[in-house]
């Protein structure tokens, strides 16, 4: 993976599990599809889930399922739990747990989030957001036109790189701009944008920056006080967390002076201290655990003295063992004439997410033949809708392919194969 991560002089990150160890903890990875084992390259759609997770759920809803701040066994169990997720995630973006606040999604807390910056928003005022963005992180801040009269600002991307555009950004930002909305990974092309610096940039000129880091999370550590971002989100399914029913299990990283002064929308009755005041209604207290348990799961990778210091080893060590993928799959697919590459190559700082066009055929067409191989790919804009029509694919769509913790070489040789057969 070609994630750009901190490393110590001179040391070397301890050894993880070997790659057969990992895919041991997925039962999903056991699956056949038309005499294949599947192939998942889905992963920057949400990943599969290892055993541990489901465990966990199973364990919290079989024994301690209640409510919460009530004075017998299971809900002041299920208090614990909840704390003890929350000191999880906090450690995953390196926050304090009363910095950690849980929701539906990362779209629907996006949106609360909004609608509590908002109200303190004038008209035009300005919020400065890019190209390169899911649209979870513009749909929000769009509606803050209608509602708030606030001007949204958009940064350009360059299609022939999938990067930034830094000078459109810097032209852009203002001293009207209230808020920065920038992803931290394409999840259409894999591109990692600064966010230190474009923290920087907006804490100059008294904006605050918002950081969606759902397609980073499985990838790179997130580190919220080095990058000095004022709000984050990311959501469990795309890190080996759990699909729960209807809502999915996201978190929203705010600083505690934020947390604890902004209007959010909540009944009178609510907690009003954070973070509980940011969030609303009875939480999905079994997707929480699971998410405390996709976090857990990834520090199991490697050893150290903490929680913080195993997932930086593991987290290095994935680096180092899937850049080569990302290389050998897009060398691959770059050797196939009928085959066209979107994005920063092998080299530039990326996650191993690659986007792709096959000549004559639409991004469905090319994702059902290869499932006729055994292969899961996603197709389509992936709801990066403006970075597919400045491509110039908002027709026909593109392939997505992903790498994850548990995909080999061999998949990878199988996905080429299975490319070159079209």
């Amino acid at each position: 993976m070609t994630v750009v991560l901190k490393q110590t002089a001179g040391l070397q990150a301890p050894a993880i599990m070997s790659i057969e160890e990992i895919r041991g903890c997925f039962p999903a990875l056991a699956r056949t599809h038309n005499g294949y084992r599947v192939g998942y390259f889905d992963g920057p759609g949400g990943t599969q889930v290892p055993r541990t997770v489901v465990e966990v759920m199973n364990d919290y809803l079989y024994r301690h399922n209640a409510n919460t701040h009530w004075a017998y066994p299971t809900s002041e169990e299920t208090d614990a739990i909840i704390d003890s997720a929350r000191s999880a995630l906090a450690d995953f973006v390196n926050a304090s747990p009363t910095e950690i606040v849980f929701g539906a999604n990362m779209t629907t807390l996006t949106f609360h989030l909004a609608r509590a910056l908002g109200r303190g928003y004038d008209r035009n005022d300005e919020i400065l957001a890019t190209e390169l963005d899911h649209h979870a992180n513009i749909a929000p801040w769009r509606a803050l036109e209608k509602e708030r009269g606030v001007n949204v600002r958009m940064v350009k991307m360059i299609p022939e790189s999938g990067e930034l555009d830094w000078d459109d950004f810097s032209r852009q930002l203002s001293d009207r701009t209230k808020l920065v909305a920038i992803g931290a990974a394409s999840n259409a092309l894999g591109t990692l944008n600064d966010v230190r610096r474009a923290a920087k940039m907006a804490h100059s000129l008294g904006a605050q920056i918002f950081v969606d880091a759902v397609h980073y999370a499985p990838h790179g550590l997130i580190d919220v006080r080095d990058w000095d971002c004022d709000f984050l989100a990311c959501s469990a399914y795309k890190f080996y967390g759990p699909h729960i029913g209807g809502p999915h299990i996201g978190i929203l990283y705010g600083r505690h002076t934020l947390l604890g002064s902004l209007d959010f929308p909540k009944l009178i009755p609510a907690p009003d201290s954070a973070p509980e005041r940011a969030e609303t209604g009875t939480q999905n207290h079994e997707g929480i655990t699971g998410a405390a348990a996709a976090v857990d799961f990834l520090a199991s990778l490697a050893p150290g003295a903490t929680r913080r210091e195993r997932l930086r080893a593991a987290f290095q060590q994935l680096h180092e063992r899937g850049d080569p993928l990302v290389t050998r799959l897009w060398t691959g697919l770059a050797e196939i004439e009928s085959v066209r590459l979107y994005g920063p190559p092998p080299g530039a700082p990326r996650t191993p997410t690659l986007a792709f066009t096959v000549n004559g055929m639409p991004s469905i067409e090319v994702a059902k033949k290869l499932v006729e191989h055994g292969l899961f790919l996603s197709h389509g804009d992936f709801y990066a809708m403006t970075v597919v029509e400045r491509l110039g694919q908002a027709a026909d769509g593109l392939v997505r392919a992903g790498c994850s913790c548990y995909t080999t070489s061999q998949e990878v040789d199988r996905l080429l194969a299975g490319v070159r057969a079209l």
